[in-house]
């Protein structure tokens, strides 16, 4: 018989080959998959990362990376394969107010900036950028955090965190000037409303420019497995990245078909980001993503949600590093 794994992610068009039966799973595995998202819910359900890192609801399932880490530096009985199914550049994701005079990164020191949580992974990746790439000094900035945490932690002195209602709707806020920035793994509404905008006037622009000083598509989530189902199930790790490789071979051909997508542009879009950051920006295994993997570590220690800088080597399953 073969051994039933219970498997939750998101439904992007790279996980649609884990939904639609166009994987070829091997005799010996089974896959029972869950459509479950993060903060909408979706066929079953939505909380998804907190379902598996505080509730352990699922064998194996896609989380943030960033709560990961911190988990895997606290001990949490969780591996990673070295699959990453949704990456988001940062420069897309950080919003001001229509009329606001912000029109650069370096202009937020010393301003009140919205984060869905303060470890939720744009956040850190945001941050992590806004010091990095910007020369923003964090500690100079109010963060203005909904409060709904994934993995617990007390913040260190020196930061400024303000704590809102989980529920708050950050858009509006920004949109009522109650705070300068936000930064966001969504669109908020108030963008489609004209009362909010991006911070970059051309953010393709400045992916562009991230993309050629780094190298990389930043990670924003990863695929967790229980130590306790890889100890029963010591060959599975393996059997879902390669799956993850099948997966990616299909994923590529959708749009062979210029009418595959809604949008009308879809494939000339994909041919002008081909000429701006290459063809091949989901790579799948550890060596090819180790620099990115480990810029985003660092972030993580650098704002004190980690106490110490993990190597990347200790977030993975041993059997898949040589990927």
């Amino acid at each position: 018989m073969p051994t039933d794994i219970s498997f939750a992610i998101d439904r992007y068009d790279r996980h649609f080959p884990f939904f639609d039966g166009t994987l070829d799973l091997p005799d010996s595995l089974h896959l029972t998959v869950f459509q479950a998202g993060e903060t909408s819910a979706q066929r079953d359900g939505a909380h998804r990362h907190k379902r598996m890192l505080q509730d352990g609801e699922f064998d194996a399932a896609e989380v943030s990376f960033s709560s990961f880490i911190m988990a895997k530096a606290r001990g949490l009985p969780f591996s990673a394969i070295p699959a990453f199914p949704r990456r988001l550049f940062s420069q897309t994701q950080m919003y001001v107010k229509s009329d606001s005079d912000i029109t650069e990164p370096s202009a937020l020191a010393g301003k009140r900036i919205g984060l869905q949580s303060f470890q939720t992974t744009l956040a850190v990746l945001a941050k992590g950028d806004l010091h990095y790439e910007y020369g923003v000094d964090l500690k100079s900035v109010t963060w203005v955090t909904r409060a709904n945490e994934t993995v617990s932690f007390e913040p260190k002195p020196g930061w400024d965190i303000e704590y809102i209602d989980a529920d708050a709707d950050l858009g509006i806020m920004l949109a009522n000037g109650e705070i300068d920035a936000l930064f966001f793994s969504r669109a908020p509404t108030t963008l489609e409303t004209g009362s909010v905008r991006r911070l970059f006037s051309d953010p393709k622009a400045a992916c562009g420019d991230f993309y050629g000083r780094n190298g990389f598509f930043p990670i924003m989530h990863i695929i967790a497995i229980k130590d306790e189902v890889i100890a029963a199930n010591s060959d599975l790790p393996r059997q879902l990245l390669d799956l993850y490789h099948q997966a990616k071979t299909i994923a590529e051909t959708y749009m062979d078909d210029p009418g595959w997508s809604q949008l009308p542009w879809a494939r000339i879009m994909r041919e002008e980001q081909s000429k701006i950051i290459g063809t091949d920006i989901w790579p799948v295994g550890f060596s090819e993503n180790r620099k990115n993997i480990e810029r985003f570590i660092g972030y993580s220690h650098n704002q004190e949600l980690i106490d110490r800088r993990l190597e990347p080597e200790e977030l993975f399953h041993e059997s898949v590093l040589d990927s």
